[in-house]
């Protein structure tokens, strides 16, 4: 559909729609450069306080997955004033607001609309240096491949709609979806990373396939070191699985992106799918320091980062799971 659209000229733009990356990156000056996203969703938790909280971690994630730092947003409200109470939608700005607070962003506006289904998320501008930006397409042969959250989380916010889920579990999944990924995103800056993008509506699987694609190498991922939330292992044997999650598993295995070891199980190749809601970031980092990022993280507060795979030679499929 993109390749309808007219083609980016501009020079300045240094990351625009050519290799899906997490957001758009303008330069302004020899040392300056802007760094631009936009996401909003539909609510996926009960507690609208939460459901603003979670919205605006998952629109910053993008400026951290590119190693910038987010200086403003604007507010994207869509919500039916004639059928809800406007204090539900106090509720879920508010959530925006402090979460945006708490990564030193500061919402200066915004935009609402009176519709059926209520909507929020964030547009964000940060800043870079141009010659500091991190994107999916730099990668290299015999990267170390580690991710910074546990996956599942999709198939537990199905789940949740589907009241299949318990409180515990409810407030489990807030936390981690409510986590900024600023923590990561200046491990990786310190220690000096070649690719990274966040994992998304694409999953784990989808979003490796666009850095593959972008960086003109394979990968191997090893399963059984991929971090999961317990807890979506059953819905996910129940098939209590979003659409997002079946509709990437059958892209992947379509376009012949992937191949599976046979000893694989079903909930597995579904959980590798699963489209996230602020989840981590996917990091391809030189070998060399794996450890030390490995440390950074989780001395920064990280601590189910792991690493789950390697870059290797491009082959077909570009993506092996053993």
């Amino acid at each position: 559909m993109l390749r309808r659209l007219p083609p980016i000229t501009d020079a300045n733009v240094l990351v625009g729609t050519n290799t899906a990356d997490d957001a758009g990156v303008y330069r302004l000056s020899d040392d300056l450069a802007l760094v631009q996203t936009v996401d909003f969703f539909t609510p996926i938790v009960d507690d609208a306080y939460s459901f603003g909280a979670i919205s605006a971690a998952n629109a910053l994630s993008d400026i951290y997955a590119m190693g910038g730092r987010p200086l403003t947003a604007l507010n994207l409200v869509a919500f039916p004033a004639q059928q809800l109470p406007l204090d539900l939608l106090s509720d879920i700005l508010r959530g925006g607001a402090d979460k945006a607070h708490e990564a030193g962003v500061t919402i200066i506006g915004g935009h609402s609309i009176d519709d059926p289904e209520p909507k929020y998320g964030l547009a964000v501008t940060g800043l870079i240096h141009p010659h500091r930006i991190i994107t999916n397409a730099g990668g290299r042969l015999g990267d170390v491949l580690i991710l910074t959250k546990p996956l599942g989380i999709g198939i537990i916010t199905t789940g949740i709609k589907r009241e299949r889920v318990d409180e515990a579990t409810i407030a489990r999944a807030t936390a981690l979806m409510t986590r900024l990924n600023r923590a990561a995103s200046e491990a990786m800056i310190a220690v000096g990373v070649d690719a990274c993008t966040d994992v998304t509506g694409y999953g784990l699987l989808g979003h490796l396939r666009e850095m593959v694609a972008g960086s003109g190498v394979g990968a191997r991922v090893v399963a059984e070191r991929v971090p999961v939330l317990p807890e979506a292992w059953p819905l996910a044997a129940d098939k209590v699985i979003p659409g997002g999650t079946a509709a990437t598993r059958r892209f992947l295995e379509e376009s012949e992106s992937v191949a599976w070891a046979e000893s694989l199980s079903e909930e597995m190749r579904t959980v590798l799918c699963d489209a996230q809601t602020s989840g981590g970031l996917l990091i391809a980092v030189p070998n060399e320091k794996t450890d030390r990022l490995l440390e950074e993280l989780r001395r920064a507060g990280v601590p189910d980062a792991t690493a789950i795979g390697e870059l290797t030679e491009p082959g077909h499929p570009p993506i092996r799971v053993v």
